[in-house]
């Protein structure tokens, strides 16, 4: 019986932090919470690299920055949406 409610606790933590990730280009001077897609992308980004940040808003933003290079393509597209590399690209041209 502990485990489901262990279980509820860390659903409930979830849903609390994909209420309240952010999900803005770290160079953005507003920040604004994400829409349910870019929540989706890093839900499980949140859960499995920024779990210790949970419900502090501004503290799993600050983490998924910080972890970059080990968030899912999607969810860097949404922290990151214009990457070192597409700039390059667009000087270039």
């Amino acid at each position: 019986m502990k485990s489901k409610s262990r279980s509820a606790s860390v659903a409930l933590a979830a849903g609390a932090a994909l209420a309240l990730i952010v999900a803005v280009a770290p160079s953005a001077s507003q920040a604004h919470s994400g829409t349910a897609d870019e929540q989706a992308a890093c839900t499980g980004d949140v859960l499995s690299l920024c779990f210790s940040e949970i419900p502090n808003e501004k503290r799993i933003v600050a983490c998924l920055n910080r972890k970059l290079d080990k968030l899912s393509p999607a969810c860097r597209q949404v922290i990151d949406p214009s990457p070192k590399s597409k700039r390059t690209r667009r000087k270039a041209n």
